[in-house]
């Protein structure tokens, strides 16, 4: 890192006591050299404590996209006093690496190598499984189809379903005190931005620099992320005075006070995530 490491042509160079060299190596070493446990770091950047582990593990696949990895790889870095750049750019680097072995290993067998051919055993048991699953198959037919008894009626199944689908909601929505709106969200909906007072500074940009918009807006102007933007941020210092949509539905805002924000995730999937570790986070009552 810039400031913990020194750098060459090959990337910063690791602290022999900091771990492997990766871009969680490199978090987890710096967050144990502060003495901060991993809770202490959710709550001081809102990232939930599962996808902080994830990153520290390198295990992006977890994550639900490779903007949630570059974000909040970003964030945890600035937390810990590690060069955000230097961190980001490794987790691009394993982002690519992870892809090529996925595909290596998605190119199936070479026909003709023994080494890669299913063993007798196994394809003994694949045998006896495929006959057990017959067996099964046609004793639920023989039990629910059989002769006379007629197909089922679809309009009272239907009821049913909706029945329980409504109660379900009902349920969830006393519960969780609507959270189960939000469950409903598609974390890849498009993203809208509504100015709630005149004169509000914002910029939208995206990860790798590119700039979407950057003015003062005035009550009721609306801003649209890119649907083909693969890393949105925004730059305010009032979040409080934006509403925000997914798909028309309000989730909640990015601060409830005016903070400066900066670099912060705006795709739908990062913000359904705020709004995720905030329920997380808030007091129960009895």
């Amino acid at each position: 890192m810039t400031d913990e490491h020194e750098s060459s042509e090959d990337g910063p160079i690791a602290d022999p006591e900091a771990g492997p060299a990766t871009a969680g190596g490199y978090l987890r070493a710096a967050r144990e050299k502060k003495g901060f446990e991993l809770d202490h770091i959710s709550a001081e950047t809102r990232i939930p404590l599962r996808h902080l582990k994830a990153i520290e593990d390198g295990a992006f696949d977890e994550l639900p996209s490779r903007a949630y990895a570059i974000g909040f790889a970003r964030t945890y870095a600035r937390a810990v006093g590690l060069d955000d750049r230097d961190i980001t750019d490794l987790v691009r680097e394993e982002l690519a690496e992870g892809h090529a072995r996925q595909s290596a290993l998605a190119g199936g067998m070479e026909p003709g190598d023994p080494a890669k051919l299913p063993s007798a055993g196994l394809a003994w048991f694949g045998a006896v499984a495929a006959i057990i699953l017959a067996v099964g198959v046609f004793s639920f037919y023989r039990t629910y189809f059989a002769a006379g008894s007629g197909p089922a009626p679809l309009v009272a199944e239907t009821q049913d379903v909706d029945d329980s689908e409504q109660l379900a909601a009902n349920e969830n929505g006393g519960a969780e005190g609507g959270d189960a709106n939000a469950a409903v969200i598609d974390p890849e909906g498009k993203v809208v931005f509504t100015a709630l007072e005149d004169g509000i500074w914002v910029r939208f940009y995206e990860d790798e620099g590119e700039r979407f918009f950057e003015a003062q807006m005035a009550s009721g102007d609306t801003f649209e992320v890119p649907a083909d933007s693969e890393a949105p941020l925004i730059n305010t210092g009032r979040p409080d005075a934006f509403s925000i949509t997914i798909d028309g539905k309000e989730v909640p805002k990015l601060s409830e006070e005016p903070i400066t924000l900066g670099d912060t995730p705006i795709s739908a999937s990062a913000l359904l995530a705020r709004s995720e570790s905030d329920a997380a986070s808030a007091p129960q009552l009895n």
